[in-house]
């Protein structure tokens, strides 16, 4: 029995892992329910996103992660151990190898409290590779070649914007405004609007279910439930696509400032390249309707989602643990053995 090898995207939204060999083997939301009297952790994932907002005083439902980085460092490595023994089993022989991704902007204290908690958590070797490189290899880029190949990935807690050449990010940037400042947005649109008072579950399903950035349909609605913000008692509303792409508009407009400034900065070789490639989107927050139109129509360059774009930075470790070696030395940000 050897050490097993392991990818992991550990996101704002959710966690998924990739073991080499098995490809992705787990993917649930990074969310830990905690007894707050006795800071026993009581679940994990589904089942702790389940009681978000649902819970008694003395147990608080928690994303340990906010804006890409930890922000919980114990709920952190509570979450990161129980996901890699529920991989490794609860007494592997041998430790495994860890390469988890980071988003690009991180400070060297985020790192570190990455790799110390991972380290915590039972890992033995932990590398660390930003979001953007990842979910470019993930989406099948070839970055090793001397092109210019555009990435936009829409994560929950940031959006990470990355133009890559031979193994190497050229231009990066990224901006702390993900599927949950989305969620946040229609929030704060319906209590102003509507004086409804909604949860941050209710939110989300109203994101997947009408959320669209480019010509929406006023004909698409339904109905939201929530507390009315004047009298106090539960209340349902109507809302309609329209509504939800003006609730949107201001967190999609920042991300469209940082992908413009990021192409303005890019060599024009390079930009050459992208006008023939097209600007790649991954990620969760990319599956919003009409994200990739809005970006083709704002830059004048091709957009097109990359398949499967929620695990196109967990496959992208899995790609450089596969046996993309002569990758490793230029797409790892650090190494602590």
């Amino acid at each position: 029995m050897f050490a097993k090898e392991i990818g992991i995207d550990l996101g704002t939204a959710s966690v998924i892992v990739y073991v080499r060999g098995k490809g992705v083997v787990l993917n649930e939301p990074s969310v830990v329910a905690i007894d707050q009297e006795t800071h026993r952790m009581l679940a994990v994932g589904e089942e702790a996103r389940r009681m978000i907002g649902r819970t008694p005083g003395n147990i608080l439902a928690m994303r340990p992660l906010k804006d890409g980085v930890i922000a919980d460092y114990q709920v952190t490595e509570m979450m990161l151990k129980y996901f890699i023994q529920r991989v490794c089993g609860r007494r592997p022989v041998f430790k495994p190898h860890v390469v988890i991704c980071v988003p690009s902007g991180v400070t060297s204290v985020e790192k570190r409290a990455v790799i110390e908690a991972a380290k915590q958590a039972g890992a033995r070797q932990v590398d660390l590779i930003s979001e953007p490189m990842a979910a470019a290899i993930g989406a099948g880029l070839n970055v090793a070649e001397p092109g210019g190949n555009m990435v936009v990935d829409v994560g929950g807690g940031t959006t990470d914007i990355a133009v890559i050449s031979m193994g190497g990010e050229v231009i990066t940037d990224s901006i702390r405004i993900g599927g949950d400042k989305f969620d946040d947005a229609i929030v704060r649109y319906v209590r102003r609007v509507h004086n409804l008072i909604i949860g941050e579950r209710t939110a989300e399903m109203c994101k997947i279910e009408l959320g669209s950035v480019f010509r929406p349909d006023p004909g698409r609605k339904m109905e939201l439930r929530g507390r009315d913000a004047v009298t106090g008692l539960p209340r349902t509303v109507e809302i309609d696509q329209v509504q939800v792409a003006e609730a949107l508009e201001e967190s999609v407009r920042a991300i469209l400032h940082v992908v413009r400034t990021v192409l303005e900065k890019t060599p024009p070789e390079l930009a050459a390249d992208i006008i023939d490639k097209g600007i790649v989107l991954t990620g969760g927050g990319a599956l919003l309707e009409g994200f990739a139109d809005l970006l083709a129509h704002e830059t004048g360059i091709p957009c097109h989602l990359a398949d499967d774009p929620v695990s196109c930075v967990a496959r992208g470790t899995g790609k450089v643990l596969d046996g993309l070696e002569k990758l490793r030395s230029s797409v790892i940000m650090a190494s602590y053995g």
